[in-house]
């Protein structure tokens, strides 16, 4: 393989990798697109009545790109912690990985209010290919703005924000009927808004941690990227009242990227 086909490689494999962690970072913002296929306009309540995880709930996963094992990834609800006087779930999404000459290690933690699900806190901190980068954001709903903490200059934001981390959680509390598309306009940068989920079908599907029902998802979001839209990215959920993610595939320019469940450790029932 030649150097520049390495590379080429090294890149879509990197882009692919932070995509599982970025709804919307990838790139700028990209027209929306029509969907005359499903109904639309679904917008549940800001605050979601059913919680299908708790505190200590962490599932594991492979990560493949293509037929090769490039790493393993995980997510967890890590606790719950105190952000500026409100409790908040802390959540982790955790991708390490990458080929022998080329490594990645990506991290999401998201603050999530126990009470109105909407983000306070947001921290991604990225290794990849030697070079590294964190951000940290502060949300501050009530007045609908956020803050990097390198800056000092507030940025507007919408009614009841959420970002990369906290929407894997959100989506996981929604009904997804099949045959219907979600819309939310609920991603922290407005102009990534909104954030859609088409509901494709029911299927049974065989990952590492077993066989299990499962409601497969198509997520189209105004970035480029794995989630992007007009894409091909399919996101599958187990078929019952945990709606714990057992699947991930999406095409990329020079192969796929697809993440499998092997192992899950369910939370402990309490808290808020």
């Amino acid at each position: 393989m030649t150097v520049a086909r390495r590379r080429r490689r090294a890149g879509a494999l990197a882009l692919g990798i932070a995509g599982l962690l970025a709804l919307g970072d990838a790139a700028g913002s990209l027209p929306a697109q029509e969907d005359s296929t499903a109904p639309r306009g679904d917008r549940p309540s800001p605050a979601p009545t059913r919680r299908p995880f708790d505190v200590g709930e962490r599932l594991e996963f492979d990560v493949r790109f293509s037929r090769l094992r490039v790493g393993r990834a995980s997510m967890e609800v890590a606790g719950i912690e105190d952000v500026r006087g409100r409790s908040a779930f802390r959540t982790r999404f955790r991708v390490k990985g990458g080929t022998w000459f080329y490594h990645v290690e990506d991290v999401l933690d998201s603050w999530i209010d126990t009470t109105q699900f909407r983000s306070l806190r947001f921290a991604q901190d990225y290794m990849e290919g030697g070079r590294s980068h964190e951000r940290t954001y502060e949300f501050f709903p009530e007045r609908q703005a956020y803050r990097e903490r390198a800056d000092t200059s507030d940025q507007p934001t919408v009614p009841d924000p959420l970002d990369d981390g906290s929407f894997l959680y959100f989506v996981r509390t929604l009904p997804l009927e099949p045959g219907r598309t979600y819309e939310f306009p609920r991603y922290f940068r407005p102009d990534r808004n909104p954030v859609r989920l088409r509901v494709l079908r029911r299927e049974r599907v065989r990952v590492p941690a077993g066989v299990f029902d499962a409601i497969v998802v198509q997520p189209l979001i105004k970035a480029r990227g794995v989630f992007a839209e007009g894409g091909e990215a399919r996101l599958w959920l187990r078929d019952d009242s945990t709606r714990i993610l057992l699947q991930m595939t999406s095409k990329l320019p020079i192969g796929s990227l697809n993440l499998y469940l092997t192992a899950e450790r369910p939370g402990v029932r309490g808290g808020p």
